[in-house]
């Protein structure tokens, strides 16, 4: 069983950056991350090309990302996201409207830990979806 000191995100707040051009999503997002335990939000981004930005700016443990965004989208705002990262680098959560389905294999093409359906965002599949992610690295 991994220790909280043997993980890379050991610290008792993980820090979130939101990613999404529609501002109603980003407040609803906000509310969510808010009322988890042990979330905080750092930051928001309306684009991909912000979204890198605000990524080094900020540092975020998690970053809730749009797939589908003015400018590049949230899978090549990822990959470069990564790339440009320091470690720890944060992990990322696809979201979108669209089902699942649509999307098993983007997660992985873009160095995402997870894709996550908007309409099932909420606190319990925030945890579930950040503990799996950290479980795997």
């Amino acid at each position: 069983m991994l220790e909280a000191t043997d993980m890379p995100y050991a610290h008792a707040t993980v820090r979130v950056l939101i990613v999404d051009d529609q501002a109603a999503f980003r407040r609803a997002a906000r509310s969510v991350v808010e009322l988890t335990p042990g979330f905080v939000v750092v930051g928001e981004a309306e684009t991909g090309e912000g979204s890198i930005d605000a990524a080094r700016a900020m540092q975020p443990d998690l970053v809730l990302m749009d797939v589908h965004l003015p400018g590049i989208d949230g899978l090549e705002a990822s990959r470069r996201m990564l790339a440009a990262s320091q470690t720890p680098r944060p992990v990322i959560l696809l979201l979108s409207t669209y089902e699942a389905a649509e999307y098993l294999d983007q997660p992985a093409e873009c160095g995402a830990a997870a894709y996550l359906a908007k309409a099932a965002f909420g606190s319990a599949s925030l945890s579930a979806a950040w503990a799996a992610a950290i479980a795997s690295t």
